[in-house]
């Protein structure tokens, strides 16, 4: 692709900011136990700060997916980041629940409002028949934040404490402050642009419009949503549930998430490649049966080793798909609603799928492991029959649509 150097430094912010979202986010995963025992409260209202965060995700993608449809876009990325880098930061000065869930719900408008935006500035730029190969980009980038997530754990919650490493939430600012010496945002180029002329700026209840656009809004909706509820409910759970019932440690419990965020990155560069070439219906099968498949085996690794290789295969499959959310609706719906339609079907996961965390929690303190993976396998199931109801999903039409 030739870029103009504007628009180079346009498409670099928007990719690296999806990785500063996610480092920004995974900050609890690694915070969560330490909080439980430090505030005094049950798993339950533990896992409730992960929904509240992706409640305040459907707020922000609601609100910041029709302003930058309506605005500027890039301006409007720009205060996406500054809301959800100062409201975690902020997270330092926490002293009860309630005070850490306003703040997480914040960060979770901006970081909500971040995603769509950021995938409509890539779609602006790159040719809608490689956006596949961005999106995995994208994602891995965003997965990349979490292993530096990971590794600031590491290092900054032994000596400061869980509060202490919330205020590193403040480093994407810097990306902030690089796009405004190095991206004129009025000058960021839309090669879509004309598709929207003298056709009025879109708004939600254009992704319901027609029996055909609720239908496809909302499987592509229970897709997300279970994308979200398979990662958030890995993530932000299994490490603490190897540390209490497979005696795994906390430093080796982190080796586990990195590798599995390893997994992920493989995943999503594989999946990128295939959905640009063969289209979203027959690599979303692979992906969600296989997703279900790993997942319900995971329950069986007991020792150190399959726990590895294990949770690099669940990773593999699992959040690889996230890479073709991106890419499959900015083609299903029309250039004046893209934006809208990223923000409002992912956000819509978010929220809803967030409640994995409060619902694994739920599982835990009544049953055991082998239930929360059947749960989650089960959900893979759910979204797969959602896929194959989506019309446009077909190899020839999702061609045509390409071409349009």
């Amino acid at each position: 692709m030739k870029l103009s150097k504007n628009n180079r430094n346009a498409l670099i912010s928007a990719i690296v900011a999806s990785g500063t979202d996610d480092l920004n986010v995974m900050f609890l995963a690694f915070s969560l136990t330490s909080m439980i025992t430090d505030l005094g409260i049950s798993k339950t209202a533990g896992g409730f700060a992960s929904t509240i965060t992706n409640l305040g995700m459907l707020l922000g993608g609601l609100l910041f997916g029709v302003l930058a449809d309506k605005y500027n876009t890039f301006k409007v990325f720009r205060w996406t980041i500054i809301i959800f880098s100062v409201a975690t930061a902020l997270i330092f000065f926490t002293t009860d629940i309630y005070y850490l869930y306003v703040m997480r719900f914040i960060a979770g408008i901006g970081v909500g409002g971040e995603y769509g935006v950021a995938i409509a500035i890539m779609a602006g730029l790159v040719p809608k028949e490689k956006m596949g190969r961005i999106s995995s980009l994208n994602g891995i980038v965003g997965q990349i934040g979490s292993i530096l997530s990971a590794i600031l754990a590491g290092f900054i919650a032994p000596l400061f404490g869980w509060r202490g490493l919330f205020l590193c939430g403040l480093f994407p600012l810097l990306i902030v402050l690089w796009s405004y010496m190095a991206v004129d945002a009025n000058q960021v180029s839309d090669f879509d642009a004309h598709e929207a002329k003298d056709v009025v700026t879109g708004k939600i209840s254009d992704l319901f419009a027609s029996p055909q656009l609720i239908a496809q809004t909302v499987a592509l909706s229970v897709m997300t949503t279970v994308q979200i509820a398979g990662y958030f409910g890995m993530m932000n759970w299994l490490p603490s549930i190897m540390q209490a019932q497979a005696g795994v440690s906390v430093s080796h419990s982190n080796m586990w998430m990195i590798t599995t965020i390893l997994g992920m990155c493989l995943g999503m560069v594989t999946f990128g490649q295939f959905l640009d070439k063969y289209g979203p219906k027959i690599v979303y099968t692979v992906f969600l049966l296989s997703s279900a498949v790993s997942v319900y085996l995971f329950s069986f690794a007991t020792t150190e080793w399959t726990l590895l290789i294990g949770g690099a295969i669940v990773g593999f499959f699992v959040n690889g798909m996230f890479a073709g959310y991106g890419a499959m609706i900015t083609r299903l719906y029309p250039h004046r609603i893209r934006s809208v339609a990223n923000n409002v079907i992912l956000n819509i996961g978010r929220a809803i799928g967030g409640f994995s965390s409060l619902a694994i929690g739920y599982i835990l303190e009544r049953s055991n492991v082998s239930v929360v993976m059947i749960f989650l396998a089960s959900l893979y199931v759910l979204s797969l029959i959602a896929m194959l109801s989506i019309k446009n999903l077909s190899p020839k039409l999702y061609a045509q649509l390409g071409n349009e």
